[in-house]
């Protein structure tokens, strides 16, 4: 460690905080504009670099290389305006969580899209000509293209604040960013502007794509980590606040470059390995800030909405009840049909599981309106407890299935105390960060957990693999646990948890305790969800770090929005469905990711209730239709 050391790190740091806030400000100024959660925006910045690689390769020599930083954003823009117009324009009355999905949908379409152009090969760049050197700074080279991208990011905030300040157009967009019914009722056409808005973030996160393009080779793996990254840095610096998305960037830039300058640091006995923290540091700073300041750095606080109540989930009849016993019934016999040895049952194990999982967080979603994007941190827990106990440990199988779920809730009791605190976007993102916390302590301590081989050779004794017992046991402890959550969820705690969720003043008006309420079902939800987590251990021999990922707390959301968020057979029918899906496509597609997310776009396009709640509706319309039949005889 050394001062020229830390300078050149600092200079790194800078450079690769220009690219976040590029890729951080047009996601600011989406959310800001249409309030839409842009899953999709990591996937630009991906096509960015990838077209800017292309157009290399055709054009050539240096007109090549800088036609190409023009062409590349321009060319995804144009594909955003193309999904703005073609898909948002549909869902822009739509729940936060199906506009989420749909964009999570592009995810898919547009990777397997760029794998098929493309293919999985890492694409590096040609150096940028004219700056493929380095300069001198206290006996080290730093490249000069990296001074280059120092440049970029402040001139880029520079046009977006005049662009913002001083024109017109600028104006409305700030409007829309404070009350969009407001101006709409001024006569502007909110729709032309949307498209404007979502075509100026595109064309942000192309052009830090194919800034990229001597630096970092293209991969299909990077849409959402960057699309992570660039939430965390939105949310640290303050909703709407280019300003706030431009000091955020380079905070947590310059922390991780801090970090890697720092090195393997001893404390006496202990030591401390701080390029491991590059892992999680932009994870670490959104928690605390969230925690100490809510609306971020530079944001301004807002006031306490009176949400809109919300559906209720649906009440099962007499008939209702009876099927899903019938149901139950079916899938007990169907090793005695199938052969306990079928792939059906392995199946039907891993839909079981991903239903308890599913149901675990709808029943905080839907009737307690707590929406989550951190959710496998406590089915990554179960998983790990299990695994723990049994490795580690050396307790038998039924001592380590008990006291996994524990871990799990204790998880969950200790982050719902910070979390309960805030609501919305905010919310979200704080159990996105706890759950990266989570994945990357997980993922770096080797001697404890394995790091990122996890642990391997946990299973069920002979005992219970022999014929179909397990899956009997997991069917079993999966729909006990799935009728509890129900029963809760339709008992006064059910209740006072809508509540909560409709009208906070009101609630706390006539007496309810609403922070300890939601607090009590975070932490039955992370219990029931670390369950999930110790079955799936077992019936896959170990856990892995992949269980506490974001894609699998994305999955989590997917399987709940599938089925219907306000259906009591929401979360069921929607793993059962998802989970077959993937299962059947990717076996049998190469492109199984692109069909998949087609598959989603047109269920939330003609279907936006969900699986199970357009069933429920039409079941309601054909009552009320024979009601009104009955009535008029």
């Amino acid at each position: 460690m050394d001062v020229s050391g830390l300078l050149v790190q600092l200079l790194n740091g800078l450079a690769s905080g220009s690219t976040l806030f590029l890729v951080a400000a047009g996601l600011s100024l989406v959310f800001g504009v249409m309030r839409i959660v842009n899953f999709a925006h990591g996937s630009l910045y991906v096509l960015g670099l990838y077209v800017a690689y292309s157009s290399v390769e055709q054009l050539g020599g240096v007109i090549g290389f800088w036609s190409a930083l023009l062409l590349a954003p321009l060319a995804v823009a144009l594909l955003g305006a193309v999904i703005e117009i073609l898909l948002l324009r549909r869902i822009y009355q739509a729940p936060e969580l199906l506009q989420l999905l749909a964009t999570f949908a592009l995810v898919l379409i547009i990777r397997d899209g760029a794998l098929w152009l493309w293919g999985a090969e890492d694409l590096l760049g040609p150096r940028a000509p004219g700056l493929s050197g380095a300069v001198g700074i206290l006996g080290r080279r730093f490249p000069t293209y990296d001074l280059f991208l120092i440049a970029v990011g402040p001139l880029v905030l520079l046009a977006l604040t005049l662009l913002l300040r001083r024109t017109r157009w600028g104006t409305l967009v700030r409007a829309a960013t404070l009350d969009r019914e407001m101006l709409s009722a001024l006569g502007v056409r909110q729709a032309w502007l949307f498209t404007a808005v979502f075509v100026l973030g595109a064309l942000l996160a192309g052009l830090a794509g194919a800034l990229q393009l001597p630096r970092e080779p293209a991969n299909l793996e990077l849409d959402l980590p960057m699309v992570a990254t660039a939430f965390v840095i939105v949310v640290v610096g303050g909703m709407g606040s280019l300003t706030g998305a431009f000091v955020a960037a380079l905070l947590i830039a310059e922390l991780k470059a801090v970090c890697i300058w720092l090195g393997v640091v001893r404390i006496g006995a202990l030591s401390i390995a701080f390029p491991k923290l590059t892992l999680v540091t932009e994870f670490l700073v959104m928690a605390v800030v969230l925690i100490w300041r809510p609306w971020g750095l530079m944001g301004r606080a807002q006031a306490t909405v009176r949400g809109a109540p919300q559906p209720g989930l649906v009440q099962s009849g007499r008939w209702g009840a009876g099927g899903w016993w019938l149901v139950l019934a079916l899938l007990a016999a169907l090793p005695l049909l199938a052969g306990a040895q079928s792939y059906a049952v392995v199946l039907l194990t891993d839909i079981a599981i991903a239903a308890l999982f599913a149901a675990s967080l709808q029943a905080i979603v839907g009737p307690g309106g707590l929406h989550s994007f951190g959710h496998a941190a406590y089915f990554g827990l179960g998983a790990y407890g299990a695994a723990l106990l049994v490795h580690a440990a050396g307790l038998p199988f039924a001592a380590a299935l008990m006291l996994a779920p524990l871990v799990a809730a204790a998880g969950a009791l200790v982050y719902g105390w910070f979390c309960m605190r805030l609501s919305g976007i905010y919310l979200a993102m704080l159990t996105l960060a706890f759950a990266q916390i989570t994945w990357a302590v997980v993922f770096q301590w080797d001697g404890f957990t394995g790091g990122s081989n996890g642990i391997t050779g946990v299973w069920p004794p002979e005992w219970l693999t022999d014929g179909a017992r397990f899956y009997w046991l997991v069917l079993l402890l999966c729909a006990g646990v799935i009728y509890a959550l129900r029963r809760l969820l339709h008992a006064p705690f059910g209740w006072a948890l809508r509540a909560a969720r409709d009208s906070v003043p009101r609630a706390e008006a006539i007496g309810l305790p609403t922070r300890r309420v939601q607090w009590a079902a975070f932490t039955v939800a992370g219990l029931a969800a670390g369950l999930a987590g110790a079955l799936f251990a077992f019936s896959k021999g170990g856990a892995a770090p992949d269980v506490l990922s974001v894609g699998q707390s994305v999955d989590a959301l997917v399987m709940v929005l599938f089925g219907g968020v306000h259906a009591l057979a929401g979360p069921v029918v929607g793993a059962a469905a998802f989970t077959w899906l993937h299962d059947t496509v990717a076996r049998t597609l190469p492109y199984w990711r692109a069909v998949l997310g087609a598959a989603v776009l047109l269920l939330i396009l003609l279907f936006p209730e969900g699986i199970a709640g357009f069933a429920q509706r039409v079941r309601a319309m054909t009552a009320s239709k024979n009601r009104a039949q009955g009535a008029a005889r």
